[in-house]
């Protein structure tokens, strides 16, 4: 069995380790840490730096939780102060993975980043990032987020992602169109306009935003509060327990509401139904290219697959896993240091060769062969296989 796994490694690529973010900025202490990494085998450099401060890693990104603030009853802000190598130059808008163990097993998933970027100074210390999470009934982390993580828990993150931005300099008339959570994004570019001073005298931001009662509302006070303190910024607050949902099926509702809409650039997150519903109207009016959507849930092809037993060659680990679980998870699962970037399928970060067996793209249904690389955070196995790491 060790001849055949050599043979193939010949044949297959190395497993692509992740580029360690913040390499470029800090030449320095990147080559100190590869020194360290090779004096120290088989150990590794966080077998260490974690000893010195737990935020330090060598091959990670991560963060420490300092603050669970209630906004609602069932959402809260987490401020998180991020380790070594995170790049506070993210955009208005974006969002970051966030990793948490439970249970002997690190869960993850994205939540947008609520802060305003900060680029001024050169040292993080002090520096901090906050997202704004809500728990759903069906979803186990976000519960466990809002109710139960202690400050002082170290998390691990993902770097920023995502197209759902606010450009600089910001347009002359924006109109924001959120509900519930889809606040979160928002959040983020309203806190960076107010800091540029784009939502004072001259500004024209009109925000729609829908929520079941002002009670209900996430980060309800400071949306009230820059209402008072920009003149630019005008919020318009509908309880939809009291006034339904706002009818986009048509353009009725947001005529009355914001005459000039389509005269404006807008940037809409929110509930599927309402995205689904601006999308055609836009598209009607012949401005799509003026919205700017944010969809919150990620589509996976269904069925989910036949699952097997994955078997990491170099590791000499093995694990049996159904067809809906990732290749990364299985792995980690078994202590398996996988490779990581997004956990997203974006970045390749994640890729390494598929030595024996067949897997499946959750986003596609794509199945890939034998003598392939594939993306171990969206691929599952389909039926029993083989990884080259």
């Amino acid at each position: 069995m060790g001849k055949k796994y050599m043979k193939v490694r010949a044949q297959v690529a190395d497993t692509v380790r992740p580029t360690v973010a913040g390499a470029e900025r800090h030449r320095g202490w990147h080559l100190a840490r590869t020194l360290a990494a090779r004096i120290t085998t088989p150990l590794l450099p966080d077998d260490y730096l974690r000893l010195v401060n737990p935020l330090w890693s060598a091959r990670e990104l991560r963060g420490r939780v300092l603050e669970v603030r209630r906004e609602t009853e069932d959402a809260a802000t987490l401020v998180i102060k991020p380790g070594w190598g995170f790049d506070f130059d993210y955009a208005p808008g974006q969002y970051i993975g966030i990793g948490l163990l439970v249970d002997g097993r690190w869960r993850w998933r994205s939540y947008s980043l609520t802060s305003s970027p900060v680029t001024a100074g050169t040292e993080a210390d002090g520096r901090t990032i906050t997202i704004g999470v809500k728990a759903m009934p069906e979803g186990f982390l976000s519960s466990h987020l809002v109710g139960g993580v202690r400050p002082g828990t170290v998390v691990r993150l993902a770097a920023p992602q995502g197209n759902f931005i606010l450009p600089d300099p910001a347009p002359p008339q924006m109109l924001f169109l959120t509900a519930g959570s889809g606040i979160t994004p928002v959040l983020s570019m309203l806190r960076t306009l107010a800091r540029r001073g784009q939502l004072d005298d001259g500004a024209d931001v009109v925000h729609l935003h829908s929520a079941p009662s002002s009670g209900e509302t996430m980060f309800g006070a400071e949306l009230a509060a820059l209402t008072e303190a920009h003149s630019g910024y005008r919020l318009s607050l509908r309880e939809t327990r009291v006034a339904g949902r706002l009818d986009l099926a048509g353009p009725a509702a947001l005529d009355a509401a914001v005459p000039d809409w389509r005269q404006r650039e807008t940037w809409a997150c929110g509930p599927q139904a309402m995205l689904d519903d601006a999308e055609r109207l836009w598209s009607a009016a012949g401005i799509d290219d003026r919205l700017h959507l944010e969809r919150f849930a990620v589509t996976r092809a269904a069925p989910a697959g036949v699952g097997g037993t994955v078997t990491f060659a170099r590791s000499g680990r093995s694990v049996t896993v159904d067809g809906a679980t990732s290749l990364m998870e299985a792995g980690e699962g078994v202590g398996v240091q996988m490779p990581f970037g997004c956990r997203m399928g974006i970045c390749q970060s994640c890729v390494v060769g598929l030595v024996e067996g067949h897997v499946r793209d959750l986003r596609t249904g794509a199945e890939h062969d034998p003598g392939t690389r594939i993306q171990t955070c969206v691929s599952a196995p389909s039926g029993d296989c083989v990884l080259d790491i």
